[in-house]
């Protein structure tokens, strides 16, 4: 198996917790899941020397060439100065390298590096909610999505701020790996696997909301059975709450409806099991509350574009080469 190369562009004044992410995922040696694990390099994007936000050096013997030998190309959160200027050479570069079919990633506000090559014009992007006025008025052409975690466009996917450079480094890894090696990435790590719902609900208008957690023993309760055909008036029970109200509250907490969440709980479960057993898919279909074959089919395709058949044995492959 060829090692990944992941390379993170590194601008002066970048916040120090934005670059330490990918470090922590791609760069820690995880061998012992996947053999060989990814490959690391801090690539300088402007002459130095380059400090963090808070006054760290970085030191490295990479430069902007070297984002065109890598497999993905991550750009991290940049400050001010760069978000309203990119360097010319760092834009030119991941155009070239988006050009040469490279994964291209950016993290919170590289979203402006993204967006200032033109990669993001008529795609989806995001960025941290902060910048989400400047954001949108700077790159009008951008189908700017204020309130995902990240987004996955395919060949491009950004996220939003802080936090989420984990939410969507798991999801690489995901991608990549399959949910057995992120989920284990991310227990390591001591982080949830995947967050529910998106940045809005950490805006100061939903910050101030009233019972913003107590929707996490339901969440649990609905994950241990779901075997089970739940309803939304059973997890309204639980929760103590009409059934109109707290479909009202999940979707303002959560960001999509009881029985999307539901759903999208039923195809996780579903992969994992696909990855670590040999259990036909009648059985994955009973025990992730499914119910038959052809459902679980259905909805699995349509949340990952391919069969289960073909999940399991892309995702077994890898495991067997790694």
């Amino acid at each position: 198996m060829k090692r990944h190369v992941v390379a993170v562009a590194v601008t002066n004044a970048a916040p120090v917790f934005e670059l330490a992410v990918p470090c922590e995922v791609f760069g820690v040696d995880r061998s012992d899941l996947v053999d060989p694990w990814y490959e690391l390099r801090l690539c300088a994007a402007e002459p130095g020397p380059l400090r963090t936000t808070s006054g760290l050096g970085v030191h490295t013997s990479y430069g902007l060439d070297d984002l065109l030998t890598a497999d993905t190309v991550v750009v991290a959160g940049c400050g001010p100065a760069t978000c309203q200027d990119p360097p010319l050479p760092l834009v030119e570069a991941v155009r070239e390298a988006h050009r040469l079919g490279k994964r291209i990633v950016s993290i919170c506000a590289g979203a402006y590096v993204l967006a200032a090559a033109g990669l993001l014009d008529g795609r989806p992007a995001t960025t941290h909610w902060m910048h989400s006025e400047d954001f949108a008025r700077r790159f009008p052409r951008v189908l700017f999505d204020p309130a995902a975690l990240y987004i996955d466009d395919g060949d491009i996917i950004t996220s939003a701020g802080t936090g989420s450079a984990i939410d969507m480094c798991l999801h690489l890894v995901r991608r990549d790996h399959g949910a057995a090696v992120a989920n284990e990435v991310a227990r390591r790590m001591v982080v949830p696997p995947h967050r529910e719902g998106g940045q809005t609900q950490y805006t100061p208008a939903l910050v101030r909301a009233e019972g913003q957690g107590d929707l996490a023993p339901v969440l649990q309760w609905a994950r241990e059975r779901l075997t089970e055909p739940l309803t939304v008036p059973e997890l309204a029970k639980v929760a103590h709450l009409s059934p109109r109200t707290f479909a009202r509250r999940f979707r303002d907490t959560v960001g999509v409806t009881p029985l999307q969440w539901l759903l999208e709980q039923r195809v996780r479960l579903a992969q994992e099991l696909l990855e670590t057993s040999d259990a036909p898919v009648e059985h994955i279909a009973e025990r992730t509350g499914f119910g038959t074959a052809t459902n679980l089919r259905q909805h699995f395709r349509r949340a990952t574009s391919v069969s289960p058949q073909t999940y399991r044995q892309v995702f077994r492959h890898r495991a067997a080469a790694g």
